[in-house]
């Protein structure tokens, strides 16, 4: 059965798209997961997995040919199966469905029943001025999203620009903004609840519009199902894609005694299932507004006079919280890693004395201040310019040395892990590094990283020395060859010159893709990332 693959909306503002390479090619069996092209947006070049597995049948874009979101990209199917009814009709819905028409199929009792219900949903037009607003992909990786907060409610008039609601991705929580004008006249996902992207979200149109056939049309044709063959897929049409931005800054603002607490319905519900004194809580929303991210973040005993639940002597208790998109991703994307790539582990010990009586110096020049970890970034991005080897990527037909170095740093935040990426880290100076780094952790921690700043790292570095850690070995963060794990600096004996003498060391591991990353080629990066932290004025040179 062919399914018809359209030209994604891989960013918030993509319009059109480029195929940069194919990675695939016509008659190449595909998996779910594996990457079919490499798509320039108006952001960025991203790699675009397929969602499908068959036969590549039909490339609708060459590369370096440019289409329009939604656009006809390609054809998945079975081999050999006729797709000409498929390319004939230009691949493209006609004005009223959209279809993923199997070119073939097999004739059965129960088909032309569920053909007639498909003719039946298709009648239902949309009455005038009346738009169908579907979850958005607000990054290349959401394959879902979950309603935190409905900014408006059904009744209220809508301006193009007003904020919708806000959507939790795989990656942050972000503003949804309305492209269109009108009344909010139908909701269809309450505040927590999750949906597929382009399923039914919202419904805008003329006050005192009536859409119950709108609404329970489009879930109709979403629920029905040939027994043999998929039935055509039938959507309303679907308006604009509304443009989306991180939410802005605001200033925290902690509830004054007495005063009243301006908290969102969820945030309200999370605060009261879990215990929680919600005048002890520093609002990040608009005007102080307590939000979902709140009291998530919340961190009780900190003064604030909330303690742990109170359970009997012996009693079993225990609560489930639902996993964010965040930590679905996290775990999608670290166990294709483990399974798919084969980690070996390369470790080393440093002597940090240098970079301590360098770090303390650099640090005394006014209105300057760097980290060890800084200097760990800087030390690897001019490392990595010596081998590029390790600053590769791995695909099924070809290996890709990366000549620019983009690193990410790893940043825990309460959902899980995120990946904000220093660009172009060679090029930067210590101060330079120090404060992007912070400036992306804080953006971080506050959930208003941006796609494009989590997006095309070609290295990876985690930093778990903060919290003691000496020692660890970390998963690589795909499609990079290799991450370096760093340890505490440790003060103990060591052996200089023959004697034995209070010393500094740091130990930090390299985790490898044996596909692309021999072992003497990691052990070879080591050494030189060893003379510029051990010897850290020669990254100055």
């Amino acid at each position: 059965m062919a399914i018809v693959v359209n030209m994604p909306r891989l960013s918030d503002t993509m319009e059109e798209g480029t195929v940069a390479a194919w990675l695939k090619k016509v008659g190449d069996k595909i998996e779910e997961g594996d990457i079919l092209a490499e798509i320039e947006t108006d952001k960025a070049t991203m790699e675009f997995e397929s969602f499908n597995e068959g036969t590549l049948l039909h490339i609708g874009v060459q590369e370096g040919e440019t289409t329009k979101v939604d656009e006809l990209l390609a054809v998945i199917g079975e081999e050999g199966e006729d797709i000409s009814a498929i390319l004939n009709g230009g691949g493209t819905p006609d004005s009223e469905t959209k279809e993923e028409v199997p070119a073939t199929a097999e004739s059965n009792d129960a088909a032309p029943v569920v053909e007639e219900k498909q003719e039946e949903t298709a009648k239902v037009e949309l009455p005038e001025g009346v738009i169908v607003v579907t979850m958005p992909r607000l990054s290349d990786t959401m394959e879902e999203g979950t309603v935190a907060l409905w900014i408006k409610k059904v009744g209220d008039a809508v301006e193009e620009g007003d904020i919708l609601a806000e959507i939790e991705t795989d990656k942050a929580t972000m503003e949804f903004e309305s492209f269109q004008s009108g009344t909010l006249l139908h909701i269809g996902l309450q505040e927590g609840e999750s949906a597929k992207v382009d399923e039914l979200l919202a419904i805008i149109g003329p006050a005192g519009t009536d859409v119950s056939a709108v609404a329970a049309n489009f879930k109709v044709v979403a629920s029905v199902e040939a027994p043999k063959a998929e039935a055509p897929k039938v959507e309303t049409p679907k308006a604009e894609a509304p443009k989306v931005e991180p939410k802005k800054e605001a200033k925290p603002k902690k509830p004054v005694k007495g005063e009243r607490v301006f908290v969102s319905p969820l945030a309200k519900k999370m605060a009261e299932e879990r215990g929680i004194n919600l005048s002890h809580i520093t609002g990040t929303g608009e005007n102080g507004r307590i939000v979902k991210f709140d009291i998530e973040n919340f961190v009780p005993g900190s003064g604030a006079g909330t303690v742990g639940k109170f359970v009997p002597t012996g009693q079993e208790d225990f609560e489930d919280i639902p996993n964010s998109q965040m930590r679905k991703a996290i775990a999608r994307s670290l166990t294709k890693s483990k399974f798919s790539a084969p980690h070996y582990y390369l470790a080393v010990e440093f002597d940090m004395d240098n970079a301590i009586t360098f770090r303390k110096q650099f640090n005394s020049i006014p209105d300057t201040k760097i980290s060890f970890n800084d200097m760990v970034v800087k030390a690897c991005a001019l490392a990595l310019k010596e081998h590029p080897q390790v600053n590769s990527q791995w695909f099924d037909d070809k290996m890709r040395l990366n000549n620019h170095v983009h690193i990410g740093v790893a940043v825990a935040v309460p959902d899980g892990l995120v990946v904000p990426v220093i660009r172009f880290t060679n090029e930067q100076s210590l101060p330079q590094i120090g404060a992007e780094v912070k400036e992306l952790a804080g953006k971080a921690r506050n959930k208003k990283l941006t796609p494009d700043e989590m997006s095309g790292s070609t290295f990876t570095v985690s930093n778990l020395g903060m919290f003691g850690i000496d020692y660890f070995t970390s998963i690589i963060n795909q499609p990079n060859s290799a991450i370096l794990s760093v340890g505490a600096i440790v003060q103990k004996p060591v052996v200089k010159e023959g004697q034995i003498v209070v010393g500094n060391t740091m130990k930090l591991t390299l985790a490898c893709d044996h596909r692309t990353v021999d072992g003497a080629t990691g052990a070879q990066f080591l050494q030189t990332l060893k003379g510029y932290i051990e010897n850290p004025v020669t990254m100055l040179v």
